[in-house]
């Protein structure tokens, strides 16, 4: 079970009209367009599914619909968070019950946490799921680091928790978390969170990672992972100098919802690129600016 999820698994963006309800048809236009690029799985409901501006109802009407349209063709991860532990699990209940492959759990938000408090919120999660487990480090959003302690505890003492993504702007979190855990367990799953970092988790011993850029440029990451699997660095390099280039496009907006759906419709694929508030549509200077950045792109 745990070998497929290797490789990219893009955090697939919720398509909505625009008085934020979920839009099917672009919703399933965008599913198809990220299976038919080559993801090895996917992401929902993630930070770029902008889960967190939606109701408890309308993420359980969009993992419903994703998963019954995915219909078992990648394995699918579906984000789960909340900063309450019962929610958390009611929406891990109905992931599970929808089929999903697995759920993402970032670390509760808002109110600090103890050590002991975090630990325990994720052991009674995955305590209370049959399905697979992934813990979410985004210390950035969140406000709090899970901790290398309580991460290495949590892989240790609840087998049902099998991975992480590691959404941190310091590869040597990342590498830790490798050093540690794979000392006791080698199966546990690493992924990188942002997109540059792919390459140095995957050099590190790492699985893979969630690119939100596979979305918009799917041949840049996804050929960064084939050309590490083929052990052709030199084209692994070529790749990374271009996914160097589309960087720029995260601090383009706050948050960057409008500019990755954006990004997407620019390329080609026909989605709404409406937001859910409070976040803001791209205006048209940054639309352009989106346009610009992707021009730059040469493979």
């Amino acid at each position: 079970m745990l070998s497929s999820f290797k490789g990219i698994f893009p955090p697939v963006p919720t398509i909505v009209d625009e008085l934020g309800n979920l839009d099917k048809p672009g919703m399933a236009r965008m599913i198809d367009h990220v299976i038919g690029n080559g993801a090895d799985g996917m992401l929902i409901l993630g930070s770029g599914g902008e889960f967190c501006h939606l109701s408890t109802a309308q993420r359980k009407e969009i993992a419903a619909f994703c998963l019954q349209h995915v219909a078992g063709r990648v394995p699918v991860l579906v984000g789960i968070a909340s900063p309450g532990t019962a929610e958390t699990i009611e929406l891990g209940r109905h992931a599970q019950q929808a089929g999903a492959s697995g759920v993402l759990v970032v670390n509760p938000y808002y109110a600090k946490l103890s050590d002991e408090a975090r630990f325990i919120h994720y052991r009674r999660v995955a305590e209370s799921l049959e399905t697979l487990v992934f813990l979410y480090n985004f210390p950035d959003l969140t406000g709090q680091d899970i901790g290398l302690d309580t991460i290495t505890r949590l892989a240790r003492e609840v087998p049902n928790i099998v991975g992480i993504k590691d959404t941190i702007d310091n590869i040597s979190h990342t590498r830790e978390i490798i050093n540690r855990v794979h000392a006791f367990r080698p199966d546990f799953i690493i992924f990188s969170g942002y997109d540059e970092y792919l390459l140095d988790t995957l050099l590190l011993g790492g699985h893979g990672g969630i690119p939100a850029t596979f979305n918009f440029a799917p041949q840049i990451t996804r050929g960064i992972y084939d050309a590490f699997v083929c052990n052709d660095l030199y084209s692994a390099r070529v790749f990374q100098q271009q996914l160097a280039k589309l960087s720029p496009l995260y601090a383009l907006e706050q948050p960057f919802f409008g500019v990755i759906k954006t990004a997407i419709k620019l390329s080609g694929v026909d989605i709404s690129t409406a937001v859910i508030p409070p976040a803001l549509p791209l205006d048209n200077e940054k639309t352009e600016q989106v346009r610009n950045i992707l021009a730059h792109i040469t493979l």
